[in-house]
């Protein structure tokens, strides 16, 4: 069950990755900004030929060969782990998902579509798109699944039982969901 939760969401990850980076392309030329809120946000047609930070700029095949094989050791691991909490399935979907959508940039046009751009004070956010929001915020959720793995509850549920148990009574015939 937890595979085909995974699957479905990396799927959905890879659509909006992709529509969103065709209606760029489309309605976009290279290096055209668009000023959504203010200097804050801003969308911003670029072509990445690295990686985060454009680091290995211009070394498609090398960053091509990386993703291959970790989406493969992410593959591997998601079959392997029989863990099946939410923070595990959002951060392989997440992770997956957003590795897949940049490799299909990479392999078809030898760059990755960039358009996302934040200004944070006086400092630009490189900028980014749809996958590579999925990889952070999949690296999140696997990580706080790591933190938490081992504890019977994570620090919310305990806290949610003490204030149940505070209103309720310690012996509350009320059950939680688990």
């Amino acid at each position: 069950m937890k595979n085909k939760k995974v699957l479905v969401l990396i799927i959905i990850g890879i659509i909006l990755d992709r529509i969103s980076k065709i209606i760029i392309s489309i309605n976009l030329k290279e290096n055209q900004v668009i000023k959504v809120i203010g200097n804050f946000f801003r969308i911003s047609y670029m072509k990445n030929t690295g990686a985060a930070w454009s680091m290995l700029e211009g070394k498609q095949l090398l960053l091509i060969i990386i993703s291959i094989l970790f989406l493969i050791f992410m593959i591997m691991t998601v079959i392997k782990d029989k863990r099946n909490t939410k923070f595990n399935i959002l951060g392989y979907s997440f992770i997956i998902g957003g590795i897949i959508g940049n490799l299909i940039d990479r392999i078809i046009y030898k760059y990755v579509i960039d358009f996302l751009s934040f200004k944070i004070i006086n400092y630009y956010f490189p900028v980014f798109n749809i996958a590579d929001m999925l990889i952070v915020f999949g690296a999140i959720f696997f990580i706080s699944d790591i933190l938490l793995e081992g504890r019977e509850e994570g620090p919310i549920a305990v806290e949610y039982k003490e204030f149940e148990e505070k209103v309720h009574g310690k012996n509350s015939s009320r059950k939680r969901k688990s």
